[in-house]
């Protein structure tokens, strides 16, 4: 069994902690032993990332991007490492983390290692006639991020490469069921040439070590991954100390199909995004909003493709969908399915965990759902769709917007003007047209709303880490000037 423990310093530090098991949501066996850290951890990991802050905010853009570039390149010849790290703690099918969540993670390094060296700004100008003014970017400082368990590595990427790129030093604290992959690139990191300290992993629970660390007075700013409920008390202890603080939460993406959409397409597409990583997506669709002459064929179409998917071991390539992440997790989403007939929503297929060890949960599509019904406001976080009518395109709409949530949505439609107009009026963070769900390093990813704000991904991101600091110099060597006069006679 692997043993973990913190990264701190550029060393594993587990002395006299508390260990807890790493459980393999497919079989419910440990596969892992973690040391849990503690509030003290939290002091030494802030406290390595401070004194290791100078030299790496000082290395110019071209060092920094030359560390990023190689640990790109040792993410790559690692690759197997972190597949087989994703799938055991998660669950995840192979095929999902060979092919999506570590490609994915390692071109984002990539991006990053190149946007080190383009730090934007206005031009350097005499805008007052008597002063040159010029923009400096500069690191943020020490940065605590919180992330979550469903996507890991591509989660600690997302949050530690725009910051290490604009030169912070930074504390992460994974999810304590899914440490494993963060913990290696830590220590890629290292082998790559960042200093020790510039990234630090506290492997606790959030009770305990995310709150120590999203309130400790040290840090400079606070980024987070997770629930809108956990967020926003994140959010608050970060306020207490007057930390910047940048947050990706829930969603429950609208999947809005027009009359006139290519009715197979949004079928397949309803089940993939639906069902990635067994549900397990803010970003994934979730509640299908569709034009009624399609309704019934479209339920139908999805319930069949639905019935086809392969639910088995995660090591297994032909497998689909893999388990949920933990049993209570399991209980929640099937308590929510469980309620939903009494709300009016039909189980059309799926709706049961199917008797195998580990757990799973069938695909489930429910149909006919009301519009305040539990299942099609409130986040499932399962392989769970429903679906509602609409009557035109302004109830479409309508009811895509009637949500506190505004991460991601898409629409599904063969007319570029009923596809303009919903990505104008859909209030997300990302709009799809014609597709749900893919991602690409070059654009941002992030919410509005209880789904959060600021920017994971792209250049937007970087700018989340750095601080805009004018500096403006006397042209003139004039002792006495003009605007002074504004605060004292001249004598």
């Amino acid at each position: 069994m692997t043993v973990t423990a913190s990264w701190i310093a550029g060393a594993s530090v587990a002395d006299g902690a508390e260990t807890h098991h790493i459980i393999d949501p497919a079989t419910g066996r440990a596969v892992a032993e973690c040391a849990l850290a503690s509030p003290a951890d939290v002091d030494a990991a802030v406290a390595a990332a401070r004194a290791a802050l100078p030299e790496w905010a000082g290395a110019t853009p071209a060092e920094r991007s030359a560390v990023l570039a190689t640990l790109a390149r040792l993410a790559g010849e690692h690759a197997e490492q972190l597949v087989a790290e994703e799938v055991r703690q998660t669950g995840k099918p192979v095929r999902l983390a060979a092919e999506f969540d570590v490609p994915g993670s390692i071109d984002n390094i990539d991006f990053f290692a190149g946007a080190a060296r383009h730090l934007e700004g206005k031009a350097t100008a005499e805008y007052s006639g008597d002063h040159t003014s010029s923009i400096r970017r500069e690191a943020v400082g020490v940065v605590a991020t919180i992330t979550p368990w469903n996507y890991p590595l591509q989660m600690a990427v997302w949050k530690v490469l725009p910051a290490l790129a604009a030169g912070c030093a930074v504390v992460i604290k994974p999810s304590e069921l899914t440490p494993l992959t963060t913990l290696t690139l830590a220590r890629l990191a290292r082998e790559a040439g960042l200093p020790d300290g510039a990234f630090n992993v506290v492997t606790g629970a959030g009770p305990d070590v995310g709150a120590a660390l999203a309130g400790h007075r040290e840090v400079d700013m606070v980024t987070f991954t997770g629930s809108t409920a956990v967020g926003r008390t994140v959010m608050a202890a970060a306020a207490a100390q007057g930390h910047r603080v940048q947050l990706e939460l829930g969603g429950k993406a609208p999947f809005v199909v027009f009359d006139d959409a290519d009715l197979d397409a949004a079928i397949q597409g309803a089940v993939a995004a639906a069902l990635i990583n067994t549900g397990q997506d803010c970003t994934a669709a979730t509640r299908a909003i569709v034009a009624t002459d399609l309704y019934d064929d479209f339920v139908a179409g999805v319930a069949e493709v639905m019935g086809k998917v392969v639910v088995g071991d995660p090591d297994d390539p032909d497998t689909d969908l893999g388990p949920l992440i933990s049993a209570a997790h399991r209980e929640k989403v099937a308590g929510m399915v469980a309620r939903a007939p009494a709300e009016g929503g039909r189980v059309v297929t799926g709706g049961v965990a199917p008797e195998r060890p580990g757990w799973f949960y069938l695909p489930t599509l429910i149909a006919d759902v009301a519009e305040q019904s539990e299942v099609y406001r409130d986040e499932i976080f399962g392989p769970v769709l429903t679906v509602r009518a609409f009557t035109d395109d302004d109830d479409a709409l309508r009811q895509a917007n009637d949500t506190e949530y505004g991460l991601a949505a898409s629409a599904w439609t063969r007319d570029v003007y009923r596809a303009q107009r919903a990505s104008r009026e859909i209030k997300a963070g990302c709009v799809w047209i014609n597709d749900h769900i893919p991602i690409i390093s070059e654009m941002p990813h992030g919410g509005v709303g209880a789904s959060g704000f600021g920017k994971d991904m792209s250049d937007y991101s970087l700018e989340e880490y750095l601080t805009v600091k004018h500096v403006m110099s006397d042209i003139t060597g004039v002792a006495d000037k003009a605007w002074h006069r504004t605060v004292f006679a001249k004598r």
